[in-house]
C-alpha cells in the first residue's frame, strides 16, 4: 500500500488529504514533506491560506442540530402515537371532548419528558471541540506565530511544549524527549515516547512517530508537521461516528413493534364491526361511532405515562445505586442487555499503574533491585513518569538509607535510561534504569541473589532474555536496573560512564486488576449477560488479567484479523469470541454493529475519546464519571463508581423497570381486546349494542386509572434472572389467549342477562359494566405475575390504586351518580349472577395464564 501523500489528491473525508485515514507514519518525514508541498520552515501565508480555503476550518466535524420540530415530527411518526392522536382526534370530532383532552395531555407529557430527556446529548460536539486547544504555535512564513487551532491546515509545522493539546495529526520532525498521553485515543495508561520516523507497523500502538490531535504532550518538546485536520483527522472521524445516525434501540423496536400491533388488532376490530353492522342493520351513524368507540377503547391510552413514569422511577431508583440516567429508554435497553463490551482500564483494572515487585537475574525476588531502583527515581532529576510515581509510592516507609545525591543523568528517549551518581559514607556508585533491552547492552557482569558477581556471556544473557519474555507473557512491564562502583572522588558522571555496567535485575509494573472485578463479571453472567473485554492492549497482558481474575472466555481476534473481515464474517466470529485485542476505536464501534447484527442487544461502557464510537453504536451506551466529556456525552448511562459491580445493580432494575412496562402491555392490549371483541360479537346478534359509546371510554378510562400504580410494583427473582426484551409474539400470544377468555365470560354475562333475566337496555349495559370492569380491574392481580397469585404480592400502591378504581367504577354504576352516563339500579339476584361470574372468571384466569405467560427456551 501507498503510505504517501498527495497535496493535490481528493480527501476522503472532510474535505482533507487520505492522511487522516491511513497510516501515514509509515512514511518517511523527507515523504511527507514533498507529498504535501511544505518545508521544516513551514507554509507562507499565501499557501496557508489557499488550503484553508481548499481543505477547511480544523473542526470536528458538526452536523446541525435537529429543530424542535423535528424532534416532534420524529415522535409523533411513531405508530402507538399515531394511533392515540387519531383515536383523540375521532373523540373530539364525535364531541368527546374530555377523551381527547385526556389522550393530548397524557402524550404531549411523554414527548415533553423524552425531549428533554435528549437535549443532555446534545452537547457531544461541543465535547469534542472543547477537547483540543484554542491556539498553537505554527511556523509562518519563517516565523512562529501563535494561531488558532481552526485556522492550521495540511503541511502546516507546529512546535508542541509540555502541557499542551495537540491540535490535528501529524508526524514528528524533531522531538526532545517528548512524551504523549494518548490515554483518550488507546485506553492504555503509560506514556507514550515520541520521536522521528518512519515507523514500520501500521497499528496506532506501533506509531511512535505520529501526533494525533485531542491527545496531549506532558513532557518535553516536538516540532510536528500536520498531515490531517478537522474531520480527516482520527479525532474528526470519532466525531463524526458520534454524530452518524444508529439503527434503532432495543427500546426503540420494541414500541414500533407494539404500536403496529395494536394497529392491526384496531383496524381488524373495526373493519369487522363496520361490516357486520353493514350486513345486519345497516351503516346507522350510532353503529359508526361504537366502532370508533371500540377503536379509542382498544388503545392503551396511558402507555406513554406509564413508560415514562416507569422509566423515571427506575432512573430515581438507579440514581441512589450510584447510575446516572440521561436516555430513559436506555433503562429497559439496560435490561435487555445480554453482550456487555467492555475495555479493560478503569473496569476491569485500577487504571493507576502500581509496582508490584522487582527479581534479580534469576528471576527470584530481590529487595536490592527495589533498593537501587528508588534511589534512582528519588534522586534522579528531570521529568517524572508514572513508573517513577509508583516505584516511590512507598518511599515514606522506607527509612533513611544515609545515600545523598552528587550528580545525574536524566532520562532521554535516545538512551531510553537515566543515571545518578550517589555516596554514602564513602561509597560511590553510579546506578543506572531504563528498558531492560537496551540496558543489557551496557553490562559486562551480573550480580547474583548472595552479591557476587559473575560476567554476563552468551548463556547467562539468553536466559534473562527468556525471563523477561515470560514476564511480559504474564502482563507485566519490566524496568531494568544497575550499578557500577565508582571512584571514591568521582562527583560528576557522563554518558560515556553508563558503561561495564553490573546488571541486577528488574522492577515489575502492572495496572493491577479490582479485586471485586471476578464477583461482578461472575454476577453478569449469571444473570444472562456476556462480557467481552475489547482492549488495545497486546494479547499476553489480556490474557494475563483474564486468569488472574478468572474470568470465563472463549477465543481471541486480533485488530488485524478484524480489519482482514466483512461485516458479516464478522458478525459470525464476533458473537463466538470474547477476547478482542489490539483494536482500534473504529474496530470497537464496528464489533458493537456485528453483534446488534446477530439480533444481541449490545452494551458498550468506556471513557475515553477512543470509545465514543462504540458507546455512540450500542444499544445502551455507558460511561464513567471521570471518563473524557466525550464519552460521558455520548454515553447514555454515566457510572458514578467505575466498578462493574455498580453495573450489575443497574441491569436488575432495568429488568424489573422492563417488567412492570409489560405488565401494562399484557393487561392493557388483553383486556382491551377481549372487550372490545366481546362487545363487537354481541353486536351481531343483540338488538341494541352492549355499551353506549361514551361508557365504552368511561370503562376503559377507569381501567386505566387502575393501572397507574404498575411503576411502582416489584417483580419476580425469575424476570430479574435473564435479560429482558420485547417479545411481539408473546404479546400476542398472551392477547389471543386471555382476551378471548374474558370475551367468552363477556358472552356468558350477555346470555344470562339477555335471555336469562330478559333485562331491558339500561339494566344491560348496567349489569355488563360492572362485570367487565370488575373482571379488568381484579384479574391485574393474576397476572402481574408468572407465578401463583398467592405466592407473589403486589406492591400496596398497586392494590390502593386498583381496588380504589374499582370502587369508582361500582360507586359509578351502582348508585344515582351513573345516572348521567346511562346507568340505572340492577336487582339483588342479578349482582349475585355477576359476583358468581366474576370469581370464575378469576379461578380460570389464575389456571391459563401458565400457558400464555410460558417462557421462551433458550
Amino acid at each position: 500500500m501507498d503510505r504517501t501523500l498527495s497535496a493535490g489528491q481528493p480527501p476522503k473525508h472532510g474535505n482533507q488529504p487520505e492522511g487522516g485515514q491511513t497510516a501515514f507514519w509509515t512514511a518517511s518525514n523527507d515523504q511527507l514533506l514533498q507529498s504535501l508541498a511544505s518545508r521544516p520552515t513551514g507554509l507562507s501565508t499565501a499557501e496557508a491560506n489557499e488550503r484553508l480555503n481548499r481543505y477547511g476550518p480544523n473542526l470536528a466535524i458538526v452536523n446541525f442540530r435537529a429543530s424542535l420540530l423535528a424532534k416532534l415530527g420524529k415522535r409523533l411518526a411513531e405508530p402507538l402515537i399515531a394511533i392515540l392522536l387519531i383515536a383523540a382526534l375521532i373523540s373530539g370530532l364525535t364531541g368527546d371532548w374530555q377523551s381527547f383532552v385526556i389522550i393530548v395531555i397524557i402524550v404531549l407529557f411523554s414527548i415533553g419528558l423524552d425531549i428533554a430527556q435528549e437535549r443532555h446529548a446534545e452537547s457531544t460536539v461541543d465535547a469534542l471541540k472543547r477537547s483540543v486547544s484554542v491556539t498553537a504555535s505554527v511556523r509562518r512564513d519563517g516565523k512562529i506565530i501563535e494561531l488558532l487551532v481552526e485556522d492550521i491546515v495540511p503541511g502546516d509545522v507546529v512546535e508542541l511544549r509540555a502541557g499542551e493539546l495537540v491540535p490535528a495529526d501529524g508526524v514528528v520532525l524533531t522531538s526532545h524527549e517528548a512524551l504523549a498521553n494518548e490515554a483518550v485515543l488507546t485506553g492504555e495508561p503509560y506514556l507514550v515516547e515520541k520521536r522521528p520516523g518512519p515507523s514500520v507497523g501500521a497499528s496506532l500502538s506501533d506509531a511512535f512517530n505520529a501526533l494525533f490531535g485531542g491527545t496531549s504532550i506532558v513532557a518535553g518538546e516536538a516540532v510536528m508537521l500536520v498531515t490531517a485536520t478537522g474531520g480527516a483527522s482520527r479525532f474528526g472521524a470519532i466525531s463524526a461516528s458520534v454524530q452518524e445516525n444508529e439503527p434503532p434501540t432495543a427500546f426503540e423496536r420494541g414500541v414500533h413493534a407494539l404500536g403496529m400491533l395494536i394497529l392491526r388488532l384496531t383496524g381488524f376490530l373495526v373493519l369487522f364491526v363496520l361490516l357486520t353492522q353493514l350486513l345486519h342493520h345497516g351503516l346507522s351513524l350510532e353503529s359508526f361511532l361504537f366502532a370508533v368507540a371500540l377503536a379509542v377503547g382498544l388503545t392503551p391510552e396511558l402507555l406513554p405515562m406509564v413508560m415514562t413514569v416507569t422509566l423515571a422511577r427506575g432512573a430515581a431508583r438507579m440514581a441512589e445505586r450510584k447510575v446516572v440516567v440521561k436516555r430513559l429508554s436506555a433503562i429497559h435497553d439496560l435490561g435487555a442487555m445480554d453482550v456487555l463490551c467492555t475495555d479493560k482500564t478503569g473496569t476491569l483494572t485500577e487504571a493507576k499503574i502500581a509496582h508490584v515487585g522487582s527479581f534479580d537475574v534469576a528471576g527470584g525476588d530481590s529487595a536490592r533491585v527495589s533498593e537501587l531502583i528508588r534511589l534512582n527515581s528519588r534522586f534522579v532529576s528531570g521529568m517524572r513518569s508514572n513508573l517513577d510515581d509508583a516505584i516511590l509510592a512507598g518511599a515514606s516507609l522506607v527509612p533513611n538509607d544515609g545515600w545523598t545525591r552528587l550528580d545525574d543523568l536524566p532520562f532521554d528517549f535516545d538512551r531510553r535510561r537515566a543515571s545518578v551518581l550517589v555516596a554514602r559514607a564513602g561509597e560511590v556508585e553510579m546506578i543506572t534504569k531504563g528498558a531492560p533491552e537496551a540496558l543489557l547492552d551496557l553490562c559486562t557482569e551480573v550480580e547474583r541473589a548472595d552479591g557476587t558477581r559473575v560476567p554476563l556471556d552468551a548463556a547467562v544473557r539468553a536466559k534473562f532474555t527468556d525471563l523477561m519474555e515470560q514476564k511480559g507473557l504474564q502482563g507485566l512491564r519490566l524496568l531494568g536496573v544497575a550499578f557500577r562502583p565508582m571512584p571514591a572522588d568521582c562527583r560528576e558522571i557522563t554518558m560515556a560512564d553508563e558503561a561495564g555496567l553490573v546488571l541486577v535485575g528488574c522492577a515489575a509494573f502492572v495496572d493491577p486488576p479490582k479485586a471485586s472485578a471476578t464477583d461482578a463479571v461472575a454476577g453478569l453472567i449469571a444473570a444472562g449477560v456476556r462480557v467481552k473485554i475489547i482492549s488495545g492492549d497486546a494479547a499476553p497482558v489480556v490474557h494475563h488479567l483474564v486468569e488472574t481474575l478468572k474470568l470465563p472466555t472463549r477465543g481471541i481476534m486480533t485488530g488485524e484479523e478484524i480489519s482482514g473481515l466483512t461485516d458479516a464474517a464478522l458478525a459470525a466470529r464476533a458473537q463466538q469470541t470474547d477476547l478482542f485485542v489490539r483494536v482500534s476505536p473504529d474496530q470497537k464501534s464496528r464489533i458493537v454493529r456485528a453483534l446488534r447484527r446477530r439480533r444481541h442487544t449490545v452494551g458498550f461502557i468506556g471513557d475515553g475519546i477512543n470509545d465514543a464510537p462504540a458507546i455512540h453504536a450500542a444499544d445502551v451506551g455507558l460511561s464513567v464519571e471521570g471518563g473524557t466529556d466525550v464519552a460521558r456525552e455520548a454515553a447514555d448511562i454515566i457510572l458514578l463508581a467505575p466498578d462493574l459491580g455498580v453495573l450489575a445493580a443497574g441491569v436488575a432494575e432495568g429488568r424489573r423497570t422492563y417488567a412492570n412496562i409489560m405488565k401494562y402491555v399484557r393487561m392493557g392490549t388483553s383486556s382491551n381486546f377481549g372487550n372490545m371483541l366481546s362487545m363487537a360479537l354481541a353486536s351481531l346478534v343483540l338488538p341494541f349494542l352492549p355499551l353506549a359509546p361514551f361508557q365504552i371510554l368511561l370503562n376503559n378510562l377507569i381501567y386505566d386509572l387502575s393501572e397507574i400504580g404498575i411503576p411502582f410494583d416489584t417483580a419476580d427473582k425469575e424476570t430479574l434472572a435473564r435479560p429482558q426484551v420485547w417479545d411481539m409474539r408473546a404479546v400476542l400470544r398472551f392477547t389471543l389467549i386471555m382476551g378471548p377468555l374474558s370475551s367468552l365470560f363477556d358472552i356468558t354475562t350477555f346470555a344470562l342477562l339477555h335471555w336469562g333475566f330478559g333485562t331491558d337496555v339500561d339494566t344491560f349495559r348496567t349489569a355488563w359494566f360492572v362485570e367487565s370492569i370488575a373482571t379488568q380491574i381484579l384479574v391485574i392481580f393474576i397476572i402481574r405475575t408468572a407465578k401463583p397469585v398467592w405466592t407473589s404480592w403486589p406492591h400496596p400502591v398497586l392494590i390502593s390504586t386498583s381496588l380504589g378504581a374499582l370502587a369508582i367504577g361500582l360507586v359509578l354504576a351502582l348508585t344515582p351518580l351513573g345516572h348521567f352516563v346511562g346507568f340505572v339500579a340492577v336487582p339483588p339476584p342479578i349482582l349475585l349472577a355477576i359476583i358468581g361470574i366474576v370469581v370464575l372468571y378469576l379461578v380460570a384466569a389464575e389456571g391459563l395464564k401458565r400457558v400464555a405467560m410460558r417462557l421462551p427456551r433458550h
